[in-house]
């Protein structure tokens, strides 16, 4: 129990507990193993209500707050970090964009279906050139009557290749100005001609995540489907990501407990000399700093939640939230495989997945390095 959350937050933490211990923990392990997306997994997590939390109720979403998300993902991430990829990818990075900057019609066309289950929208900016550089963005968009020409290349895209994915919001360049590139975000269905998708296997982590690779070749996009103002693109871009690295944070912060929790009840089990591992001091003092950071690491996020919910700035916070919460679950996922000693390192043991799946966090939304240079500029550090 958090100062900062209400006694409703933590009814809906047992809510997706339940969900997350019933549904996805008995599947995890198998489906890492064979690197297989499930329909049926994602589906259900858009029937339990897990997409569109924090978006009203109007277009088919739960109407709740920032916090309550947060822990949706926080508690998914606890159990699997591949079915919290899918979860806070579509939410935070394929409906809030809609959400957020597009028109009433957008809304209404797009969120229901994307709402509950049957279907998931992609975020395309990552390019071959573009990565922390959105800049470096190559894929154009050429207006014509009544329509957009698109062409380029994205990749590491999550959710852009399975059956369940209707489309996705494509950064691209669509003008130049004195000199400088300008960039618009469009709504791109998957049905339409040219659009290619395929997944990118042989990952380390999230190996039951989608991520794809999509070529956009000449493709024909209807001028309504412009998301914001033309030339607006990269702005609304980076707005998404403050908003997406609390989800980073809270799958860092999710894994963490998860980790944590495998641990403890690992040591408290284990007996070496006559006593359980948890009784040497040498164990113990591990498990006493891992919970100290998981404290502090859930004290930031749910702070950066509150200024977003009471409409302050928060892209400060949520980057160092993203940053501390993605490092604090490298080090505590590293100290559980070390608790766990040899018995951590085989794939018969949930605590080798959240090793590797935890690797992706100082990297997706931000690498940690990035990070501090955001975190430099809001102290007014050039």
């Amino acid at each position: 129990m958090s100062v900062l959350s209400t006694p409703e937050h933590e009814l809906f933490r047992q809510k997706v507990r339940l969900f997350a211990e019933k549904e996805i923990k008995p599947l995890a392990a198998q489906l890492d193993a064979d690197e297989t997306f499930s329909e049926e997994l994602t589906q259900k997590m858009g029937q339990h209500g897990l997409f569109g939390i924090d978006i009203p109720t109007q277009y088919g979403g739960q109407g709740l707050d920032t916090l309550s998300y947060i822990i949706a993902v926080e508690e998914i991430a606890r159990v699997d970090g591949s079915q919290a990829a899918t979860m806070a990818a579509h939410n935070s990075l394929g409906v809030t964009p809609i959400y957020t900057f597009g028109t009433e019609a957008q809304r209404n066309k797009y969120l229901p279906n994307l709402l509950n289950g049957s279907g998931l929208w992609a975020f395309g900016l990552t390019e071959i050139m573009a990565g922390s550089d959105a800049k470096g963005v190559e894929t154009t968009a050429e207006e014509k009557k009544y329509k957009w020409v698109v062409n380029g290349n994205k990749r590491y895209i999550t959710n852009g290749s399975n059956p369940l994915m209707k489309g996705l919001t494509t950064l691209a360049m669509t003008d130049i100005k004195n000199g400088k590139k300008q960039y618009s975000t469009l709504l791109v269905e998957r049905t339409t001609t040219g659009v290619s998708t395929k997944r990118m296997l042989g990952k380390l982590m999230w190996r039951a995540s989608d991520t794809a690779e999509i070529e956009l070749k000449n493709v024909e996009v209807p001028t309504e489907n412009l998301l914001g103002e033309r030339n607006k693109g990269l702005q609304q871009m980076l707005k998404t990501l403050d908003s997406g690295r609390l989800s980073i944070a809270a799958m860092g912060l999710g894994l963490a407990q998860g980790a944590y929790e495998m641990a403890l009840s690992y040591s408290q089990h284990r007996h070496q000399f006559g006593k359980t591992i948890s009784q040497f001091q040498s164990i113990s003092f591990k498990l006493a700093a891992m919970a100290m950071k998981i404290e502090l690491a859930r004290n930031t996020l749910y702070n950066a939640c509150a200024l977003k919910e009471t409409g302050k700035p928060f892209g400060k916070e949520a980057a160092m939230a993203k940053l501390y919460c993605s490092e604090i679950a490298k080090e505590i996922a590293d100290e559980a495989v070390q608790i766990f000693s040899g018995a951590g390192l085989f794939k018969n043991n949930d605590i080798e997945r959240f090793y590797r799946d935890q690797r992706i966090l100082q990297i997706g939304e931000g690498t940690s390095e990035i990070l501090h240079i955001v975190i430099a500029k809001h102290l007014g550090l050039e």
